[in-house]
């Protein structure tokens, strides 16, 4: 038995079938016999460095001609392409249609066993073979070894004759039998210009020679020329179909080149809840300068909560902070929105949505559906699109850059010690010399609410060149409360034990002020 894998790295299967117009949207699926040996034919004189077909290999394609393969096919989608040719007058639309596999392989069985000689020669074109169909329908072949492809689900007709429920009838092209080409071939050149061989002298006498030329040229000598007739001798010579070729019928599953949106699988699982989700913001010119500073994390906040909460219809707690009935929910479970410049250049181009108490899938489609926000001064809206999931774990794990920087704002995995603000901290409540209101009592206070150790609390010189723009950051909200002192505050966080981030502090904690982030880090 023979049998060959074709592979196909690029995931993609152009070919029309013959016949048809590009524009018709058609693919041919599986491919065609015809097309199948032109490929190997091909491949011998582009790789192999033939001039002429070896006899080897014509006693290989003469073999393989008459009979008609099975194939195994894989799970295919039909899909397409849409665009409109650039024209003065008129635009054309133009469909560029293929199949499209995301993972198994297509299955080439023709029963019949070759002597080693051929065989071997199957074997080398097979491996040579690096597109079929359109150029960029890459694949890769090979000769399979011993019984594999005796499993087919696409037959010719003609071995399973009948039709039933769930099977599709489609017509390949395929080659003749070499013999019987040239029967045909005889017969078709007496009635067209007649043989010189078998006509007397005096018919060959009155008949043109140019007409005798011409209807030999019309017609390979045999099948192997059949397959290597070009487009031009073709259309030269009128042919609507290539001469030796035939039409076959096959049967297939009718769900073999699915058409329509791909199926989404359903899962028995319940959803997994997730501690972070990390959303990355462009600008609709690319242009990162053209993001909102860092100075306006709180505003930015608000805008996005908005967002979140008119998505999710304002009945997720975890993306409201709020319960069935409006009230307030108690302690900081609800999500943190963190506006954050990763990138170091005063721009804010990522927002951390870290929720404590996680996010249900609910809240995680609301997330995905805002798909845009807005910013002071822009013209048109930035695009939101989601960059991370999971826990804090996977957050470190994020590649690059982008992993190194949310290192510092998570921590170590253990939790760091040390903490330096990344954002300003402003005091929830009036500042008081003495006292539970003095800073460092209200530090404590805030941490306490998170179920936080005691730390050390330092007050960094805000003349710091790290803590200049601190004075520049928007310290009101919107909507909402206004502090009760805007004064924005630079501080170093000293725990005795490891304590893991995000940790942030304060008014407007929630929407990206009073951000930490460690130095202390492994």
């Amino acid at each position: 038995m023979t049998t060959l894998r074709i592979t196909f790295p690029g995931r993609r299967y152009h070919a029309t079938p013959w016949g048809h117009h590009v524009n018709e949207g058609l693919v041919e699926w599986p491919p065609s016999p015809w097309r199948l040996l032109r490929a190997l034919l091909s491949v011998g004189f582009t790789a192999c460095g033939w001039r002429e077909v070896p006899g080897r290999a014509r006693e290989l394609f003469e073999q393989l001609a008459p009979i008609l393969p099975r194939y195994r096919l894989p799970s295919a989608a039909a899909a397409h392409t849409r665009h409109f040719m650039p024209a003065p007058v008129k635009r054309t639309l133009v469909l560029d249609t293929w199949a499209q596999m995301d993972g198994g392989e297509l299955l080439v069985h023709w029963p019949v066993e070759l002597r080693a000689g051929p065989r071997e020669i199957l074997g080398e074109l097979a491996g040579r073979v690096n597109y079929l169909g359109r150029s960029e329908s890459w694949v890769e072949a090979s000769l399979v070894e011993g019984e594999a492809g005796c499993d087919p689900n696409c037959t010719p007709e003609e071995q399973a004759p009948g039709f039933e429920a769930g099977w599709d009838q489609v017509a390949l092209l395929a080659p003749m039998d070499p013999l019987r080409y040239s029967r045909w071939r005889e017969e078709s050149l007496s009635r067209a210009g007649g043989d010189p061989k078998q006509e007397s002298p005096a018919s060959r006498r009155k008949r043109p020679t140019a007409s005798l030329a011409t209807a030999h040229s019309a017609y390979p000598p045999d099948l192997i020329a059949c397959l290597l007739a070009e487009t031009t001798f073709l259309r030269d010579h009128g042919w609507s179909r290539p001469p030796g070729s035939r039409r076959v019928l096959y049967r297939r599953p009718s769900n073999a080149l699915e058409a329509g949106p791909p199926r989404r699988r359903v899962s028995t699982e319940p959803p997994r809840s997730v501690d972070c989700m990390l959303l990355a913001l462009t600008s609709p010119s690319g242009n990162d300068r053209t993001l909102p500073g860092i100075t306006r994390v709180l505003p930015q906040g608000e805008l996005l909560h908005r967002s979140l909460v008119a998505q999710c219809d304002g009945s997720c707690p975890s993306l409201t902070g709020c319960n069935s009935e409006g009230a307030p929910l108690k302690g900081h479970g609800h999500a943190h929105l963190l506006h954050l410049d990763l990138d170091g250049d005063g721009h804010i181009e990522h927002c951390l949505i870290w929720a404590p108490g996680g996010l249900d899938d609910r809240a995680q489609s609301a997330v995905r559906a805002v798909r845009r926000t807005f910013t002071k001064g822009g013209l048109l809206p930035l695009r939101l699109a989601v960059a991370g999931l999971g826990g804090r774990e996977e957050m470190r794990a994020l590649g690059g850059r982008l992993g190194e920087a949310m290192q510092k704002v998570l921590g170590n995995p253990g939790g760091s010690r040390i903490w330096r603000s990344m954002t300003p901290f402003v005091a929830p409540r009036y500042l008081k010399k003495r006292g539970k209101n003095t800073l460092s009592g209200q530090v404590e206070a805030e941490l306490a609410s998170r179920n936080l150790a005691t730390a050390r609390v330092e007050t960094l010189n805000p003349r710091d060149a790290r803590f200049l723009r601190f004075r520049h950051f928007v310290t009101s909200r919107i909507r909402g409360s206004a502090p009760k002192s805007t004064r924005a505050y630079s501080l170093e966080l000293t725990f005795k034990e490891p304590v893991e981030g995000p940790l942030a502090l304060g008014y407007g904690s929630h929407f990206g002020l009073g951000l930490f982030q460690a130095v202390d880090l492994e």
